[in-house]
């Protein structure tokens, strides 16, 4: 009996060391690495990033990814709390203003070029990178560039027989003979005419409004400038004031033109295409002394960075490679979050037809100019901008003079710190 008991008592253990042993081959065999993505966005870049998720999950099968994802509104509270704590996303969206606000020396994101092994860098010029360096580390990748641009309604142009605008002067000539059935020839919001008007200013003085230090190059006669040309702008209504702009009002035709974002192409003219009207990609204003895009800006639409507390740093670039490279992830994203700058990615639309239309236009006017500067993201400062209208309404409402007023929006950048 007890021989029986003892050789049960075997046969149970090794039936139970092999099950172990069995069990531990299927752990070891399924066993996966995790890692964290996060992006901003609406439903709709929400549920093609999650479905492209799926199909980078299964070209690697040991690879699982966790997705976070919200609006924009929190989200950069939130990334910035984990950055600080050290618990951001493995491959995060990130802001262009994020690289000197969080990453000045460099350090604040993973070193990309380590990672060239698993990231293909030869689909990105090098004129195209620098806009990710900081201190000379790639910390980012730029997946689209972005602009402010010219959107003219071509039908209500030609409606008053006139040409598509190029010079300032085009776009006065058209108020004199729109403003009579109250259509404005352009139109922008708050931030869109700032950087409309700094780009007139910049070619009538002649400078630059940032030094390379980054601190505000204009004085206050040149500020002075910029108030007296929004007050024209005005008063000669060729655009509404910016506390009066409507967005709906591009709509109808109310508003001839509108200045946006390359990437806002669809968002701010569909209506309108809608309605009949062509809409199309005018030149960057200019006049007959400067060139074609002088005193323009152009950005990063947005970056994709990799964490520098990752601990997954091959899958994380290898997560980044199929984000920015692989057709797969192209197809789904299409140009919702502008035109590819990936040769490959672009390359994949264009073979299946989706790099045509407005925004497809608009990117090709910013990409084919060479006089377009890289943007310095301290000039998209809400403070400048606000503290730049109300100086406006100063001289608007004759409430001060355009001396004045000047001085006092330069002495209001000077206490923030915004001058040399």
């Amino acid at each position: 009996m007890i021989k029986r008991i003892a050789a049960a008592l075997t046969a149970a253990v090794t039936l139970m060391l092999c099950a172990c042993g069995d069990e531990a081959t299927v752990h070891e065999q399924n066993e996966t690495t995790e890692i964290t993505l996060s992006w901003w966005g609406n439903d709709t870049r929400n549920e093609y990033t999650m479905a492209a998720v799926e199909r980078f999950e299964k070209k690697y099968p040991d690879i699982k990814v966790k997705c976070s994802y919200s609006e924009w509104s929190g989200y950069e509270a939130r990334s910035r709390v984990q950055m600080m704590s050290n618990t951001e996303a493995d491959v995060m969206q990130i802001n262009v203003g994020w690289l000197s606000q969080y990453s000045a020396d460099g350090a604040g994101y993973y070193d990309i070029e380590k990672l060239s092994e698993y990231v293909d860098l030869s689909n990105f010029s090098s004129e195209i990178l620098e806009y990710g360096r900081r201190n000379g580390v790639l910390n980012a990748i730029p997946i689209a560039m972005n602009a402010e641009t010219v959107y003219i309604n071509k039908t209500v142009y030609e409606k008053y027989g006139l040409d598509v605008p190029k010079t300032w002067d085009d776009f006065f000539a058209a108020a004199k003979v729109m403003s009579k059935d109250g259509v404005y020839p352009i139109s922008g919001a708050n931030k869109s005419m700032w950087l409309f008007i700094i780009a007139y200013a910049e070619q009538q003085t002649g400078k630059q409004f940032f030094d390379e230090n980054g601190k505000i190059a204009f004085d206050a006669n040149d500020l002075k400038l910029m108030l007296e040309f929004y007050n024209r702008l005005v008063k000669e209504k060729v655009i509404p004031k910016i506390e009066d702009y409507n967005r709906l009002c591009i709509d109808n035709g109310e508003y001839a033109g509108t200045v946006a974002w390359v990437s806002d192409a669809i968002n701010y003219n569909k209506a309108a295409m809608d309605n009949g009207y062509e809409i199309v990609c005018a030149p960057y204003p200019t006049d007959s002394t400067h060139k074609e895009g002088d005193g323009w800006y152009a950005k990063p639409a947005t970056l994709y960075a990799i964490s520098r507390n990752t601990e997954h740093p091959k899958e994380a670039a290898q997560l980044l490679d199929f984000m920015l490279n692989s057709p797969e992830w192209a197809e789904l994203q299409g140009v919702e979050k502008g035109i590819p700058i990936s040769a490959a990615g672009r390359k994949h639309l264009d073979d299946i037809g989706q790099l045509s239309g407005l925004q497809y236009e608009a990117s090709l006017v910013m990409e084919q100019n060479d006089n377009i500067s890289p943007m310095n993201s301290t000039i998209e400062n809400t403070t400048l901008i606000d503290a730049f209208v109300a100086a406006c309404d100063l001289l608007l409402f004759d409430k001060a003079s355009a001396d004045d007023a000047a001085k006092e929006l330069y002495n209001n950048y000077k206490e923030g710190g915004f001058t040399a």
